[in-house]
């Protein structure tokens, strides 16, 4: 399964805007960002928390 990283972007009524990351907290140039459904989501989550996505859970790292 893969690993990926993100960063809440911004969060627009019951959808959050992803951007992706490295590992490090980097943003990787020129990658769209990903809009989920904030259900899919850990409550916690605010503009600028850190997501790892894997086994196709998000949580907040």
């Amino acid at each position: 399964m893969n690993t990926f990283y993100y960063i809440v972007d911004s969060i627009d009524g019951d959808y959050a805007h992803l951007a992706r990351t490295t590992e490090a907290g980097e943003r990787i140039e020129g990658e769209e960002t990903k809009l989920v459904a904030r259900a899919l989501l850990p409550d916690t989550i605010m503009e600028g928390t850190r997501l790892i996505y894997e086994w196709m859970q998000y949580k907040v790292i």
